[in-house]
C-alpha cells in the first residue's frame, strides 16, 4: 500500500517519510482536492450492506432524522434536541452515521438507475 504520482514523472512517495504534497516545497502548490469515487452493480451488496449498517446504528432516529430534514434545510444542536428530542451529546455521533446514510442512499439509486456512479470527493 502507497501513494504514487504519476504524468510526466512518475514514482511512489516514500511511506512514513515523505507527504504528498512534497513537490510544493519546488515552488508550486499542488491540487491537492478531492477523491475519485467509482461504484457499479458489483458493488451493490457492499452497498447495500452499508446502508443496513447504518439504519442499524440509527435506530429509533432514523424516522425522527428523515421527518426533520424533511421540513428543515438546515440544523443546530439546539433545534434537534427540541425538535427531535436528540441530546447535545449524542448528536455529533447520530449525525455522522445520518449523513452516510444519506450518501449511501444517493449512491445506490445512482447504481440502480445508471448502473454506476462515479464522483469525485474534495478532501
Amino acid at each position: 500500500m502507497g501513494r504514487y504520482y504519476n504524468g510526466d514523472i512518475e514514482g511512489k512517495f516514500w511511506f512514513g517519510i515523505q507527504s504528498s504534497n512534497d513537490a510544493d516545497f519546488f515552488g508550486v502548490e499542488g491540487n491537492y482536492y478531492h477523491l475519485e469515487y467509482y461504484f457499479d452493480k458489483e458493488q451493490l451488496p457492499d452497498i447495500k450492506d452499508g446502508i443496513k449498517q447504518c439504519e442499524a446504528k440509527l435506530g429509533k432516529w432514523r424516522p425522527k432524522l428523515d421527518k426533520f430534514f424533511d421540513k428543515n434545510n438546515g440544523y443546530n444542536e439546539d433545534m434537534l434536541e427540541e425538535q427531535i428530542k436528540l441530546q447535545k451529546s449524542d448528536s455529533s455521533k447520530i449525525l455522522s452515521w445520518y449523513a452516510r446514510l444519506i450518501l449511501g442512499l444517493k449512491i445506490k439509486n445512482c447504481v440502480e438507475k445508471h448502473g454506476n456512479c462515479n464522483f469525485q470527493a474534495e478532501l
